[in-house]
């Protein structure tokens, strides 16, 4: 391994030694940790055998791979902040687990620094050249899964000016050596897990790109075996080229013209992205939205819930969720007289959330997009989450399923947008860490689909990192039958939409007034982001458990006003509980709802952590 270091900062080289030192003994612990984990699980089965949570008082890290984790650790012990090792998780990431995040795709980033909260928006753009007919033929909307494979999918990535503005802000450790330990295990191999092989293999268009191919499968066209020994000497060749020179060796120069070279020349599907489209980029930062909630647990002045503003969906949705679900205006037989403790699994409180979630994504399919590019409600986003608004949604709830769910209007103009039809979304992995200065990050990424657009730009013909189709976010449909616009149309230079929701929890004081931050969290899913967030957040403040029961707790999700409510297959009691929420008018299935959150909560003055079960993550401090 090259360490590189600025002259005028030659403290930073004792601190590369001690992570290359740290790090080839955490390297051992990830490999094993990586083979002992399964290629998915119920964790709700797995409940009842779980360990105490542990506990942290310096610092903390939960991602969703032991390799991200154990690297993101030592640069905390090596006195970095938490955006110092935000940034070295996304790196590894990148590396171990190719299928959800990287520095080809966008991400959402929350920052607490004891005193203010800032939310930094590194979402895709539109290419300039594209305009609203992009997924049209012939009128029509194309296949989705056709949509998602090649160059035409693939916003301006967004991961690496993100990350670059929040370490100008918040950084303690220099840029460039926050590569080492992503360049060492890229160049020195990981093993693959059990769940990078399921996905590889059941892939069946990851194999058609040639560097992914000679990278990831076997001569015959099978992934390679759980266990091997993987290396990316491509990547570690970009990571020490965008270490050297900055995020702008990203956006500008040799890897530039890797990125516009494979997105134009897609076989099957080109796309518009050019040079222009990448040295514009910029990220940018916007108010996170709030909203209080009482809290039956803890803390007793209740708490505030903060989140990402659009483009992302998540503070409105799960805001709009949880109100309506602890509104008073809601009047359904038996709902007051439920058992304490977890009501997930209890048909009558299972039937107001889901009627909550339809009138909350009626409001998202209507409203929500890029601000840049459509007005919020009577000019701001906190008008559809004031209590009055969702008091007078709740009162939409009965005792049987509605008939249709159907937007509000929060606003006293008349509403000039159309809904958005329902479309897949997938993808994406999560981070959070605190660090012992006070600073804390909870941070979603996402390159969207598993593996992307199927797309692998390298400076060779082996390895290199995967390109998002973060387009297929956009609504396909630029316009209703009546010729309304849907707010989520393609525009050029415009983020899609997004589900990613990087939430953090104070205690309220007693004068109602921001205190001390207690959790840190997030999930991948697409859509059933929404819920698997929801779902943690009501487990650890309202029904007493702590974060990992909490995300252990099986998940449910709608994705939108008049879909199927999907029950997490696998699960005890999900055949119960769909039988029971017929008599509400419910109908469900039983799937595999493969959450992945991780979370992070201060109580007494120490750190705990939480990690999902059905996936790779583990979270580890000091």
């Amino acid at each position: 391994m090259i360490l590189n270091f600025p002259r005028q900062q030659t403290a930073c080289a004792a601190i590369a030694l001690a992570l290359a030192l740290h790090l080839s003994i955490g390297q051992a612990q990830a490999d094993r940790l990586t083979q002992d984990r399964p290629e998915a699980g119920h964790a709700g089965t797995a409940a009842s055998s779980a360990p105490s949570p542990q506990v942290f008082r310096h610092h903390i890290v939960s991602a969703a791979n032991p390799y991200a984790s154990q690297a993101g650790l030592e640069v905390l012990r090596a006195g970095g902040s938490a955006v110092d090792a935000a940034i070295t998780v996304q790196l590894v990431l990148n590396l171990v687990e190719p299928q959800s995040s990287g520095i080809g795709g966008g991400a959402l980033m929350l920052h607490f620094n004891g005193r203010s909260l800032q939310a930094y928006d590194g979402r895709e753009t539109a290419p300039r050249a594209v305009d609203q007919n992009l997924w049209l033929r012939d009128g029509k909307p194309i296949a989705f899964q056709e949509a998602v494979i090649g160059g035409r999918s693939v916003g301006t990535p967004g991961v690496l000016r993100l990350l670059e503005l929040a370490h100008q802000q918040h950084g303690r450790l220099t840029w460039a050596n926050l590569f080492d330990p992503a360049i060492r295990l890229a160049e020195s191999g990981f093993r693959i897990s059990p769940r990078l092989h399921s996905l590889l293999q059941r892939d069946p268009r990851l194999r058609e790109d040639p560097r992914a191919r000679k990278l990831f499968y076997s001569e015959d066209g099978n992934a390679l075996p759980v266990g091997t020994l993987l290396r990316n000497p491509d990547l570690a060749a970009t990571y020490r080229e965008i270490a050297q020179l900055g995020a702008g060796a990203f956006y500008q120069g040799a890897i530039a013209n890797q990125i516009v070279a494979a997105v134009r020349q897609h076989p099957t599907a080109a796309g518009a992205m050019d040079h222009e489209d990448l040295r514009r980029y910029r990220a940018v930062e916007r108010e996170a939205l709030c909203f209080s909630l009482a809290a039956a647990i803890r803390p007793k002045h209740g708490v505030e819930i903060c989140g990402f503003p659009p483009p992302s969906s998540g503070a409105i949705t799960i805001g709009q969720i949880l109100q309506m679900v602890a509104s008073p205006a809601i009047q359904l037989p038996g709902l007051n007289t439920l058992d304490r403790g977890p009501l997930s699994t209890q048909a009558q409180w299972m039937h107001l959330y889901i009627e909550a979630a339809r009138l909350a994504f009626a409001d998202r399919a209507v409203f929500i997009a890029d601000p840049d590019f459509v007005a919020a409600p009577a000019g701001s986003w906190n008008q559809l989450l004031i209590p009055s608004y969702v008091q007078e949604r709740a009162r939409l709830i009965g005792p049987r399923r509605m008939d249709a769910a159907v937007p509000g209007n929060p606003a006293p103009a008349k509403r000039s947008q159309a809904t958005m039809p329902d479309q897949p979304e997938a993808g994406t992995s999560h981070l959070a860490i605190a660090d012992r200065f006070g600073n804390v990050v909870s941070m979603t990424t996402t390159i969207e689909s598993a593996f992307g657009a199927r797309l692998m730009v390298g400076r060779s013909d082996v390895g290199g990192f995967l390109l998002n189709n973060q387009l297929t976010d956009f609504s396909f449909q630029p316009q209703s039958a009546e010729g309304l616009p849907i707010a989520n149309r393609v525009e050029a230079s415009k983020r899609p939409r997004s589900s990613m929701s990087p939430t953090m929890i104070f205690e309220k004081n007693p004068d109602g007034s921001r205190g001390p931050l207690i959790a840190a969290l997030g999930s991948p899913g697409g859509a059933s982001i929404l819920h698997y967030t929801a779902k943690t957040i009501l487990g650890f403040t309202q029904w007493g458990l702590d974060l990992q029961a909490a995300i252990d707790l099986p998940n449910f999700s709608i994705t939108g006003p008049q879909s199927l409510v999907q029950l997490e297959s696998g699960h005890p009691q999900a055949e119960r509980l769909a039988n029971e929420l017929k008599a509400y008018g419910q109908s469900s299935e039983l799937v595999e709802l493969t959450s992945g959150l991780q979370a992070i909560a201060r109580l007494a003055g120490q750190w705990t952590g939480g990690a999902d079960r059905r996936r790779e993550g583990v979270s580890l401090g000091d």
